[in-house]
């Protein structure tokens, strides 16, 4: 196993909290969040395991990738005690944001993890995840930035192996020429698309939505969100 995480760790693009030579405060908070946030090396230990991290492993593992100030992350912890959450965030600011919400009440189905989510499968083993949860990823609007964005073919196809069959993945996002841009890269993926939607809130879908706290923004800005919800089938079509 020791091996295998050095292997992952010299794949890694990330600085290593390790090697922060000035850590802010959120970095020098992670000792008092010990057993709520991984981070780094002992994240990638954690590979094809997390299960074992909560206190009943026997539920499902759900993910959301980016997790921004916790207010959905918080919500869905609380709303489906029967399945266990993680977080994934890169930046240390809204992870210890995100997971001190449920600290606060020792909810013991949430915990979150430093790590970056472009390279997925070096943290998740096959078929180890449930449903993933992908709300307002970064744009990277420029030209030249459009090769860090998230949402794009290698990405999907990486997820799609870390999730179990019946698996639903969930996107929301403002903008729309980013929206546009995945869902023509789903369509390269073996995910189904299950819904689609330019204007979430005008949708048959409208009730069911968690307004986060950056949609909320959005909202009074007046700008539509894009919600698109994807299945990974039982079996192959």
């Amino acid at each position: 196993m020791g091996n295998d995480i050095q292997r992952h760790m010299s794949q890694l693009k990330m600085s290593l909290t390790r090697n922060i030579p000035f850590p802010n405060i959120y970095v020098q908070m992670l000792p008092e969040y010990k057993g709520w946030i991984f981070v780094d090396e002992e994240a990638a230990s954690q590979r094809g395991e997390w299960r074992q991290i909560f206190s009943n492993p026997s539920l499902p593992l759900d993910l959301e990738i980016g997790c921004g100030n916790g207010t959905f992350f918080d919500y869905q912890a609380r709303k489906e005690p029967n399945r266990n959450l993680l977080g994934i965030e890169l930046k240390y600011k809204p992870l210890v944001q995100t997971v001190r919400r449920v600290r606060k009440d020792l909810l013991p189905n949430a915990k979150g993890i430093r790590f970056q989510a472009r390279q997925i499968e070096l943290l998740f083993g096959e078929n180890e995840l449930d449903n993933v949860f992908i709300f307002f990823p970064d744009p990277w609007p420029r030209k030249k930035q459009q090769k860090n964005r998230l949402m794009k073919l290698d990405f999907f196809e990486k997820l799609y192996r870390i999730q179990k069959p019946g698996s639903i993945v969930t996107i929301k996002t403002d903008d729309l020429p980013y929206f546009e841009f995945a869902v023509e890269e789903i369509k390269k993926s073996p995910y189904k698309i299950l819904r689609e939607s330019r204007d979430l809130h005008q949708s048959p879908w409208a009730d069911e939505n968690f307004v986060t706290a950056f949609e909320r923004i959005f909202i009074k800005q007046g700008v539509r969100i894009n919600y698109v919800q994807l299945l990974k089938p039982q079996s192959h079509q």
